[in-house]
């Protein structure tokens, strides 16, 4: 078994995260890991299908990334995680994953994972890409569909 040192969490702000967040910190118990916490905001523009034109001035992905941090802060401080990182980013959530992961030296990704079925499993899903794109080890926690 690995002797995971530093631990990539991906957290998506669900009430399924907390059972992401669980698992995570028994394996950084377990380890005496670093944990860092990823948040990824996905582009507001690939979001936006609206007929209306958003205004150029309005940076909607950095306020997004802004209020991410701060709710990610929050995570930290809630479960007493002194010695946590957290990093946001803004793109493709797998992508983005994978990429910080990398960079971070991460020996494990810890996400959620719906247990998606047919056309959402052909389609792809975040845990699904990053199991298949990531140089580390992923653990996929099983979460309720909501």
């Amino acid at each position: 078994m690995a002797n995971y040192q530093h631990i990539l969490v991906a957290v998506d702000f669900s009430k399924e995260s907390e059972a992401v967040m669980a698992k995570a910190m028994e394996l950084q118990k377990l380890y005496n890991a670093r944990l860092t916490l990823v948040h990824v905001v996905e582009y507001t523009g690939a979001m936006y299908t609206g007929e209306i034109p958003l205004p150029e001035d309005l940076d909607l992905d950095q306020r997004l990334a802004k209020q991410a941090e701060t709710k990610l802060q929050a995570l930290i401080d809630q479960h007493s995680l002194a010695n946590a990182g957290f990093q946001v980013e803004i793109g493709t959530p797998k992508r983005e994953i994978v990429r910080v992961a990398a960079e971070q030296k991460a020996e494990l990704i810890v996400l959620g994972s719906h247990g998606r079925h047919g056309l959402q499993l052909l389609l792809g899903s975040t845990a699904n890409g990053v199991l298949h794109q990531a140089a580390c080890d992923v653990l996929a926690v099983r979460v309720e569909n909501a």
